[in-house]
């Protein structure tokens, strides 16, 4: 099938209603990123197909690097987030579908913010700081419904301090793995989150929109969770296992993938040291995801520092942990997610 038959199939069989009432749980046990005080996360999942936005708020300001390692990124505000320039601090993060499209996302962010009179003190303005990150998942059902503005409006103003929901919703919505084979032998993935509280109550937390050209594994295990499947669609294959057999990636266009990450932390931390966090946090990334970093996905990290505790080690505990709670998140957002027509999440295969 190809991929506008899909698209087709995906919209005629499947409706919002018949996923919705599954695609978010918050699991005991694994905390996550509003484990940080001071951060909030709002979802927004469109019901006209599966695509919407994740929203980051971090009312208060917070500290904030970043680092792009994939070879098609879709971002905006990161360069302002280089520490040497002049702002310091930020106030969402928003991570969204709908390839650049869904940059739109972050508009609706600062229009909440603004009204609200949160932001940069500019004169007799607050300019609110939102840096936003995307991934493509048009092909996904129908292409032209898109997260925008409102939807980036709606998820800020749905967001809380309380358990992050995971798996099929906001960002997660219509995220994918495992196309580097063909995107008819792709896996559902979506969003994941995963934190650690360290001594004297500082805590490191991530969370994940899991959209990854390769596979994820479970750096626990060494298992693979959800990527490329045998050509009878009924296990995994690995793409890593075709690559090494000598069969070349198909199918597959640049910018098609993409595994976004918040960082967030209580620790007391500077610009520069996010950005350390941040490029820390990509080892997680790897470990979890194989291949990572490629020229088709947009891979990036943001790092979130709330400023109102410390620890031991500082800045080396705070990006070791770092790494180990992106991946984490990253196997999470696989694990969580429940499957469409023709893209089986990881959960289907383990009931067969």
């Amino acid at each position: 099938m190809n991929r506008r038959g899909f698209a087709k199939a995906l919209t005629a069989g499947i409706g919002f209603a018949s996923w919705s009432g599954r695609r978010a749980a918050a699991a005991p046990g694994a905390g996550g990123l509003t484990d940080v005080a001071g951060v909030k996360v709002g979802h927004f999942t469109d019901t006209r197909r599966p695509t919407g936005c994740t929203v980051v708020l971090v009312e208060a300001g917070a500290t904030c690097g970043v680092d792009v390692r994939g070879g098609a990124p879709g971002t905006r505000e990161t360069d302002l987030l280089d520490p040497v320039n002049t702002v310091q601090q930020v106030h969402a993060v928003v991570l969204s579908g709908g390839s650049a499209f869904g940059l739109d996302s972050a508009t609706g962010v600062v229009r909440w913010l603004e009204e609200r009179r949160i932001g940069f003190p500019a004169g007799p303005a607050r300019v609110p700081i939102v840096p936003a990150a995307i991934l493509f998942d048009l092909a996904v059902g129908d292409g032209s419904v898109r997260p925008d503005a409102a939807g980036g409006y709606a998820a800020a103003t749905a967001a809380t301090s309380g358990p992050v929901a995971e798996g099929n919703v906001g960002a997660g919505a219509g995220a994918t793995v495992g196309k580097m084979m063909g995107f008819a032998r792709a896996m559902k993935a979506g969003v994941g989150t995963a934190s650690v509280t360290l001594g004297g109550g500082a805590v490191v937390a991530a969370l994940a929109a899991v959209n990854a050209a390769g596979d994820v594994v479970d750096p626990a295990t060494g298992a693979l969770v959800a990527g490329a499947r045998t050509e009878a669609g009924d296990g995994l294959e690995g793409t890593m296992n075709a690559v090494l057999d000598g069969r070349a990636p198909v199918g597959l266009l640049k910018g098609e993938s993409t595994v976004l990450v918040v960082v967030a932390t209580n620790v007391a931390l500077t610009k520069a040291e996010a950005t350390k966090v941040a490029q820390m946090a990509h080892d997680g990334l790897a470990r979890a995801v194989n291949p990572a970093h490629t020229p088709w996905d947009g891979d990036t990290v943001f790092a979130l520092s709330t400023g109102t505790a410390s620890v031991a080690g500082g800045l080396l505990v705070v990006g070791a942990v770092a790494a180990d709670v992106t991946a984490r998140a990253i196997v999470r957002g696989a694990r969580m997610a429940r499957g469409l027509p023709g893209l089986p999440a990881a959960s289907d295969l383990a009931r067969r």
